[in-house]
């Protein structure tokens, strides 16, 4: 039997699709952008079956299971929580998973996963389908580690290179088409603030450099600043719509790399239809999982690694937070540490925690630099692993910096209205002798 056969023999609809799974099963689904909503949104429609867990994380649409708030019988394994997770997180059923992105893909398979559905591209020539730019961030083997596979099958899924990203018609149970847009990201304008830590960090980025930026309008603000820069190359988990923008105007070709030269390398992408059709058999993209986009010393291997992240709060020692305020989870441990780890072992590499000087929490400004995190806040990155932290208000360099040095530099970019009192603080905790504050 050829390939076409054997497609048109394991068509099958929906529900027939939601069937698969049984009661206390372990679904894996695609994430991000590549989130199966459809078979999801099946197989909650199910009253015959309790106790599901599905495991995925980042998703960009609302499945019925979290939208129906009376619903008890499913239980949600969130890898990394972005924005829809946290608009649900607080009814219950969302379960947050620590791990590094470098690991993701070997923590999902000590799990015994009963049943994986994903959404990819229509077949090639030889039969195989692309996993699409949000279940890249796994790869395929993840998927095929489980007892049965489903794909629904979507025209708008692009088609890109890569090593993991391919499943064949043969390896999958069955199949569901599907005619329906990816997720886009909407246009959020960056503020004075995020323009002002794009430019100062920009500044320092030199040519040739190839780059990583984490998950924000930060992140798009700082590849707006980057237009006039020649020779960068791009690593980088989330491949953003600047990077590609980066790409369409010449700043970025990636000849200067020493580590897969002129290539795009990613692990996933949000953005735009114009964002996908870029990617779609465009030999200048390759995307591989997470496990080795996020490798240290994968990522080590390219000279002059820039590596920009974000941060919920960065305390005056250096400690960065960037999952949880207090006990309130906000994201996840992601790609940060691991970047910035591989970042500092590239030969002339520099590594950016980026984020505004103040917060407002509950109606209240407060200082993104405290003195101490609140009980419960969760530490993402060592301050042993930080070298550059950015705000408006400038950035401060901490690496091989004593104690006291980094409190200096920590409060000379925090906001000037809580300069005086982080001082006070630091002198009253011990951390500084009053006669060491530099202000």
């Amino acid at each position: 039997m050829n390939w076409k056969e054997a497609y048109n023999n394991k068509k099958m609809s929906f529900d027939e699709a939601a069937a698969f799974v049984k009661s206390g099963d372990l679904v894996t689904l695609g994430s991000i952008s590549g989130f199966p909503l459809e078979i999801v949104n099946a197989v909650t429609a199910r009253k015959d079956i309790e106790n599901i867990r599905f495991l995925s994380g980042l998703i960009m649409t609302l499945p019925d299971f979290l939208i129906d708030e009376s619903e008890e019988r499913f239980t949600y394994l969130s890898v990394f929580m972005g924005p829809v997770e946290r608009m649900f997180v607080e009814q219950g059923g969302i379960i947050p998973y620590s791990i590094h992105f470098s690991q993701a893909a070997s923590g999902s398979k000590t799990l015994s996963l009963d049943v994986a559905v994903l959404e990819v591209s229509p077949p090639d020539d030889h039969g195989f389908m692309c996993i699409g730019p949000g279940s890249s961030f796994m790869g395929k083997s993840v998927f095929t580690e489980a007892k049965k596979i489903i794909v629904q099958v979507n025209p708008n899924v692009p088609y890109f290179q890569g090593t993991d990203m391919h499943i064949h018609v043969d390896e999958v149970d069955g199949i569901c088409e599907v005619d329906r847009p990816l997720f886009e990201l909407p246009d959020i304008p960056t503020d004075p603030v995020q323009t002002s830590i794009a430019e100062m960090i920009a500044e320092r980025i030199p040519n040739g450099a190839t780059i990583q930026l984490g998950f924000g309008k930060l992140a798009n603000a700082i590849g707006e600043k980057l237009l006039d820069k020649k020779d960068l190359g791009i690593h980088s988990e989330f491949l953003t719509p600047s990077m590609i923008e980066l790409y369409r105007t010449g700043a970025v070709n990636g000849r200067r790399k020493n580590f897969h030269p002129e290539k795009m390398i990613a692990a996933f992408c949000v953005g735009k239809s114009t964002d996908y059709d870029f990617l779609n058999h465009n030999a200048a993209i390759e995307f591989h999982p997470a496990a080795y986009v996020n490798n240290p010393d994968i990522i080590r291997k390219n000279d002059n690694f820039i590596s920009v992240n974000n941060a919920l709060a960065v305390d005056l020692t250096g400690q960065v937070a960037s999952e949880s305020m207090g006990f309130k989870q906000f994201s996840g441990t992601g790609g940060q540490v691991d970047f910035v780890r591989g970042a500092k072992l590239s030969k002339g590499g520099m590594t950016f925690i980026a984020l505004k000087s103040t917060a407002e929490v509950d109606g209240k400004l407060i200082s993104s630099i405290p003195s101490a995190f609140e009980p419960g806040t969760i530490i993402t990155t060592l301050r042993s692993d930080v070298q550059f932290v950015a705000t408006e208000y400038g950035i401060a360099e901490l690496e091989y910096k004593s104690i006291p040095e980094r409190v200096n530099e920590m409060i000379r970019i925090a906001h000037p209205d809580f300069r005086d009192e982080l001082a006070r603080d630091a002198v009253d905790g011990g951390l500084v002798k009053a006669n060491m504050l530099n202000l």
